[in-house]
């Protein structure tokens, strides 16, 4: 396959991709835990703030999710300086504006399953927890998360897959990442077949990539139980 000189830029792309899509997993993972832990809670507050925010992100496109980040981060932050006297343009990183649509995203679906895996714990365990005096920090960290992870990385690696291949509606804003640079190299050669096709197999790369990570990661959290492989 001939790239014409601009293989260089495809990397640098599926680079950009790549620390988009980890970055935004991080990220998404800690708003997944607070948001099981939210409609988990005896708190009615709680419950209403975690309902929400997967109803609200859940029941809008991640594209759109993405462009009213971008734009509307730009708004906010005008209005807030305007309040010290500050009156030029602020815009927000697409980099950072990425992280935050993906992550927000991310984080609606992995509440669902978090939650999911929590209650799958039994609560005998939380009580015999409590009983050898236990706080709840120290149950959550010792009994809890160890359990979760397990029951739910293959939910999770689910979702990142989706996630990485969501990374390509973030160069709508301009983010030079591995969609964005194949646009530009059919910009410049019109051979739309060739560098989208060069693109299609990164993807396919960094998903098989993934997906081998996946299983070694379930295999490790899977050991010491029976059926393990």
């Amino acid at each position: 396959m001939d790239l014409q000189g601009f293989g260089h830029l495809l990397v640098e792309g599926a680079w950009v991709t790549i620390q988009l899509a980890l970055c935004s997993l991080f990220v998404g993972l800690l708003l997944g835990l607070l948001g099981a832990a939210a409609k988990l809670s005896s708190s009615k507050i709680a419950n209403a703030i975690g309902n929400g925010y997967t109803l609200f992100v859940r029941g809008m496109p991640e594209l759109l999710l993405v462009l009213t980040i971008f734009f509307g981060s730009s708004a906010l932050l005008m209005a807030i300086a305007s309040l010290f006297g500050y009156d030029e343009y602020i815009e927000l990183s697409p980099f950072v504006a990425g992280v935050a649509a993906l992550s927000i995203a991310f984080g609606a679906y992995a509440t669902e399953v978090f939650r999911g895996a929590m209650q799958e714990i039994p609560k005998g365990q939380r009580e015999a927890a409590v009983a050898l005096g236990m706080t709840a920090f120290q149950t959550f960290r010792r009994i809890t998360l160890p359990q979760v992870w397990r029951l739910a990385l293959p939910g999770l690696g689910n979702l990142f897959l989706v996630l990485l291949k969501d990374t390509a509606l973030v160069s709508v804003i301009g983010l030079n990442e591995l969609m964005r640079q194949a646009s530009v190299a059919v910009g410049y050669t019109k051979e739309p077949f060739t560098f989208y096709l060069a693109a299609a197999m990164v993807y396919l790369l960094l998903t098989c990539i993934s997906m081998l990570g996946l299983y070694l990661l379930e295999r490790h959290a899977n050991r010491g139980y029976q059926g393990a492989r």
